[in-house]
């Protein structure tokens, strides 16, 4: 592949990341994030779900409170100290006006010049479905960046106090098939792999390899896997959507 990924837009100080479990965003761009947030700028995260549902030998009321303490952790290796749950049920999140709100709500609290999200197409590539929750999500926060501008769409919400924000410049999809820009990560690849890393209950329930052993094999490979689209370098990659 030959078309060269751009350089993510750095006309943004804020920025709100929204995805539907823990770990989504260590496995798809926490490395931009320690990078954006090294530069001086802020980043807050939002999780729709504790990721209750997502360890098997783990009863989901167990695992909702190591999942919430492990992605704090997680979040401070790459210097986000905002993060956020709501109360969605992991694995069957729903598309539809209760997210949108929730979402909307949360962009014109944190009033973001970009926001983050995880891949909504439907697949990662050919032959891997992506999953419901991911899709969900995804597209949720896609159409909550315009009904945060839009007064007269949940007017509840400014009777609430929660004001229309019309100033998300971006969005960022990360991990999405159809990437067109990316961060260069060479000087904070160990901070992600540190993130992810610290999904350590997580981890070992999905893997025999100890977690920093399988955190770093993910984050190296999956850096180096556009590199060549990017002058060879170590990045994150993101489809960009203007909002703007």
């Amino acid at each position: 592949m030959t078309d060269e990924l751009e350089p993510m837009p750095t006309d943004w100080q804020r920025a709100l990341a929204i995805v539907a479990h823990p770990d989504d965003l260590e496995y798809g761009c926490s490395g931009a994030v320690a990078a954006w947030t090294a530069s001086g700028r802020d980043v807050a995260y939002l999780l729709v779900t504790r990721g209750e549902a997502g360890i098997d030998d783990v009863p989901p009321a167990e695992a909702a409170p190591l999942r919430e303490l492990e992605q704090h952790a997680s979040a401070a290796k790459v210097g986000v100290h905002s993060v956020e749950f709501l109360d969605h049920r992991d694995g069957v999140v729903e598309y539809g006006p209760q997210l949108r709100q929730d979402l909307c709500r949360a962009i014109r609290q944190h009033r973001p010049g970009l926001v983050i999200t995880l891949n909504h197409h439907d697949s990662w590539g050919p032959g891997s479905w992506n999953s419901a929750d991911h899709r969900a999500v995804g597209r949720a926060a896609l159409d909550a960046v315009a009904d945060a501008g839009n007064r007269w769409i949940f007017p509840e919400l400014v009777e609430q106090g929660y004001e229309p924000w019309q100033g998300v410049r971006w969005i960022g999809v990360a991990a999405s098939p159809h990437p067109t820009h990316a961060v260069d990560i060479t000087d904070f690849l160990e901070h992600g792999v540190a993130s992810l890393a610290a999904h350590q209950t997580y981890l070992e329930a999905l893997s025999d390899e100890p977690a920093e052993e399988h955190a770093r094999h993910i984050v190296e490979e999956s850096a180096r896997h556009h590199a060549d689209r990017f002058g060879g370098r170590a990045c994150v990659t993101f489809e960009l959507i203007g909002a703007g």
